[in-house]
């Protein structure tokens, strides 16, 4: 059978779904159909050309190589094709991007057909996407003479690929659509459930919402054809855990603008708003489609006469509306103003000055930040290479400083990593600058997305200037079905070819890793000094500062070495009294929320990083404070380590790196060997004074401080998703922490799950110890819920194995993962017992196991989102609530929340994860986890 053939099948296929032919990146299927095109009496030809004009992927892919060469043929007219004269040939090769595309276009404007090389050179003019390859020959040819590659480089220094664009909109008509009541999880747009298909984006669009919203959106546009949809978190906030650019394509997909006319399902400018508006990472997505994120503001706190809000019966503020935004409601959003106003124009709503920043308009202009990125980079080289001043046609680097005022932690790392920027420069909150990124992560179910903006973007090589990037396996870890099996290998053989340590060697030289991500990139983080980019919402590392990012902004990361952002603002968190022995630092993580609202109201970690001075606590245990801070919506988080906490933490890391290049699993440019050589650096520096702990200025300036008081904590803390709370925008959020003693040992638990990134291998060893207190006093246990345990990565199962924890846990356990055997099939149902499932994210992703519908799961994970874990069944609402992990555990043996005596009974003499503040007698932070 023929490709093509094969491809007419898939067609067929996908017709049933109600689908159009998948875009093609095939370069051996591209060659049949040029053959075809070229074949006059080919029965199949006119839909070649249609398959080839309009249905084959730009960028770096082998279709769009195929298809590059094909239309250089024409125009020097060695191929004739009736359909595609040599003016729309050179109309395709400008809709292309890069790649293939550039090194055509590059060939025939230093060639010596004058007329071509001039048509040639036009189009290369409004290209950004060039490489070193591509700039070193324009850079030869100019030294050699050649007056066309003289005449590029002139249209480059004036960034008039960028300043000959259309200008944005002065008045942007808008019709709304209200998505959902309260917080929008990515999940909504985007489910985890089907990961699998993002990189299908027409299939994928399918999942956005319900396909009642579909159609109502759909009829939206056909009442308001002159206005784009703006879709509208009603009394919440957009976006809320999860950067998820396949939210981001959906939402343009079914909202947006077309991209080009020869790219299918590649939308962009999608606009999107929110009463609270836009969590921080999903308003990094938008902007890499050049959409609008708009910060609605249009409920209120109703305040009494002397200014303080009025409460409900809850004790939660009343709210009042301050206008309307029902669905199908018409408002303007004048660009030039920066307001959010009525239909006609002539009453104000909303100030949108945040939506439009110079930087941010550069984006909407250039429909999205990586041609501003590829842009700069491009008018600094034409500049240099002409020896002329550059005279940015970009807005600056926004450069705030203030003098006399310390920095705080993040504000010195991206003084330490800044570039571009005003030589001898002190930047503080608010600046807007690029910076160097130092590591890099991929995931799996976002992976290949990420390598299609590789491809998109033409970037073929890892950026030399990245210490370290990893591709990971862990979304997908739970079950090896065709799915997996189908995008896994395609995806490491790709990153592994790019550059990056993968999870999986392609080659099968080690065995498959699905360690999870975030606990890599912890451990290969060796530098407290480094920004770290992610392709999750939990980047978030107890070493440097982390940044969740959509699949976009990695790709950029990797293919630059850099990132663009504003220094955000911070929050510090320091502690103060005595951690109770009974209770675990989870409980402490969720205190920190609950008393943070207690003492403000709101929550003034959204959006900041959050400084949190954990002095005495270890990288590995200090990260379920950090991890926690996405579902805090902070932006990112900073920890605070003294001198020889940070020391041991970075020994433990150098440790873990140099068992991972004993598996095999160092590149060949030797990645893993060159983070050991950092880590030793860095350790170096601080044993000599030489450059101590990272620590802010005494007289740092920071947005809002959160004293956390230890003796407050006295039981385990729940975060509950309060399914029924009467009031919709409350369901679902991380802001009801209730202490264990509110479910009077009544809530049944149907399942308990002890695993995510939120877990360490001390709490794998409390389990352990769990079950061994438990047999002692009753000699044996009996589990009234299952409990699936999913330890963070193989390292520590190797570790638990040695030190005969492991042993316990197979004792009780009734499945235990075979990696030569792994499931092909997700667990649709649960029995009473143990299940000791494959490192890797598992249950806390929701794209493979799920708990039964309607099951009231507990979980030391992070996820409490409607679906995520588990779904609604016909009469009863799925629950995820989060707990610590002796909590998780007693509750599956119970059956049922525990009471507090119960839960000190249960952990009498075992070493939870302790935490005593900074500058007091430090507790055995090492405890049984080390």
């Amino acid at each position: 059978m023929s490709l093509y053939t094969a491809y007419l099948e898939e067609i067929e296929s996908r017709k049933e779904q109600g689908l159009h032919p998948k875009p093609i990146d095939d370069g051996a299927l591209v060659s049949e159909l040029i053959a075809q095109i070229k074949d006059a009496g080919n029965p199949h030809r006119q839909d070649s050309l249609k398959f080839f004009i309009y249905n084959t992927l730009p960028g770096t892919t082998s279709a769009a190589g195929e298809k590059a060469r094909f239309l250089k043929e024409i125009i020097l007219g060695d191929a004739v094709v009736e359909e595609i004269s040599p003016a729309f040939a050179f109309e395709l090769l400008s809709h292309m991007k890069g790649g293939p595309s550039v090194e055509v276009l590059l060939d025939l404007a230093l060639g010596d057909d004058q007329s071509i090389a001039q048509a040639a050179a036009d189009v290369l003019k409004t290209q950004v996407f060039l490489y070193e390859a591509d700039t070193d020959r324009i850079k030869e040819a100019f030294a050699a003479g050649n007056e066309i590659a003289r005449d590029i480089l002139e249209s480059y220094s004036k960034a008039e690929f960028f300043t000959k664009l259309p200008d944005v909109d002065e008045e942007i008509k808008v019709v709304s659509f209200i998505a959902a009541e309260g917080d929008i999880s990515t999940d909504l747009l985007s489910p985890g459930n089907q990961a699998h298909s993002r990189a299908d984006r027409e299939l994928h669009g399918k999942c956005m919402i319900s396909e009642r919203a579909q159609q109502e959106i759909q009829e939206l546009k056909l009442q308001h054809p002159d206005k784009q949809v703006m879709l509208i978190a009603e009394k919440g906030t957009m976006g809320v855990g999860s950067s998820r650019m396949s939210g981001v394509n959906n939402v343009a997909l079914w909202t947006g603008k077309q991209a080009s006319p020869y790219v299918p399902f590649v939308n962009y400018a999608p606009i999107v708003a929110g009463t609270n508006g836009i969590s921080p990472i999903f308003l990094t997505t938008v902007g890499v489609t050049g959409g609008i994120g708009v910060d609605l503001k249009n409920w209120a706190k109703k305040l009494d006469e002397d200014g303080n809000p009025i409460l409900n019966n809850d004790g939660n503020p009343v709210l009042e509306q301050k206008y309307s935004v029902e669905t199908g409601t018409v408002l303007t959003i004048n660009t030039k103003s920066m307001k959010l106003l009525n239909e006609a124009g002539d009453e104000e709503h909303a100030d949108l000055s945040s939506s439009f920043t110079p930087q941010k308009l550069e984006f909407i202009k250039a429909g999205g930040s990586y041609a501003i990125v590829f842009g700069k980079k491009l008018q600094s080289f034409a500049c240099e290479t002409l020896g002329i001043e550059l005279k940015s046609a970009f807005a600056p680097s926004k450069e705030i400083s203030h003098e006399g005022q310390g920095l705080t932690a993040v504000e010195k790392i991206f003084n330490a990593n800044a570039r571009g920027v005003t030589p001898g420069a002190v930047l503080h909150a608010g600046s807007d600058v690029r910076v160097k990124v130092n590591i890099v992560g991929s995931q799996d179910t976002t992976g290949l997305m990420t390598s299609q903006e590789l491809e998109a973007m033409a970037a073929t090589v890892l950026s030399p200037s990245v210490d370290g990037a990893y591709q990971s396996g862990c979304h997908t870890a739970s079950v090896w079905d065709l799915k997996a099996q189908a995008n896994t290998p395609k995806l490491m053989a790709f990153m592994h070819k790019f550059g990056l340590v993968t999870a999986r060697d392609p080659k099968g030289v080690y065995h498959s890793m699905t360690d999870v991500i975030h606990k890599v990139l912890n451990d290969i983080t060796v530098d407290d000094w480094a920004i770290i980019i992610g392709g999750d919402s939990h980047t978030r590392m107890s070493k440097g500062v982390a940044f969740g990012a959509d699949s976009g902004t990695v790709a950029l990361a990797l293919a630059t070495g850099e990132a663009t952002m504003p220094i955000p603002e911070s929050v510090k968190v320091t502690f103060k009294g005595t951690m109770a022995e009974h209770m675990d630092f989870r409980d402490v993580v969720h205190a920190t929320q609950a008393q943070m609202l207690k003492q403000f109201g709101d929550n003034v970690f959204q959006g900041r990083i959050i400084e949190v001075h954990i002095g005495t606590l270890l990288a590995d245990q200090a990260f379920t404070f950090t991890d926690w801070t996405a579902e805090m919506k902070a932006k990112a988080s900073i920890c605070i380590s003294e001198d020889e906490t940070l020391i041991e933490s970075l020994e433990i890391a150098k440790h873990r790196i140099e068992i991972m290049i004993e598996k095999g699993m160092d590149n060949d440019a030797q990645m893993l060997r060159g983070l050991v050589d950092i880590a030793e650096k860095r350790i170096a520096e601080i044993r000599s004074g030489e450059k101590p702990a990272l620590a802010p200025d005494a007289n740092a300036k920071y947005f809002a401080e959160v004293v956390v008081d230890l003796d407050e904590i006295n039981e385990p803390m729940i975060a509950d998703p309060d399914v029924n709370n009467a009031d919709i925008s409350k369901r679902y959020t991380h802001d009801t922490i209730r202490p264990i003693s509110h479910y009077r040992a009544e809530k049944k638990v149907d399942l308990g799950f002890v695993g995510s990134c939120m877990v360490h291998k001390g709490d794998v060893k409390i389990v352990a110890q769990m079950l061994r207190n438990l047999e002692k006093a009753s000699g044996s246990v009996e589990f009234n819920a299952p409990l699936v345990v999913a330890a963070p990565t193989y390292n520590i199962i190797d570790e638990l194995k040695e030190e005969g924890d492991w042993a316990v846990l197979q004792k009780y356990s009734g499945f235990e993962f075979d990696d030569t055997a792994p499931k092909s099939t997700a667990r649709t149902e649960y029995e009473n017992i143990l299940y000791l499932e494959r490192p890797g994210c598992n249950l806390c992703m929701g794209n493979q196991e799920k708990a039964a519908k309607g099951d009231t799961v507990l979980a030391t994970s992070t996820r409490l989102f409607k679906g995520r874990v588990v779904e609604d069944s016909d009469d009863k609402k799925g629950e995820s609530l989060l707990a610590s992990t002796p909590v998780v555990v007693l509750s599956a043996i119970l059956g049922r929340t525990p009471t507090i005596d119960e839960y000190k009974t249960a952990v009498e003499g075992i070493d939870l994860t302790k935490f005593a503040p900074p500058l007091q007698k430090p507790l055995d932070t090492q405890s049984v986890h080390f």
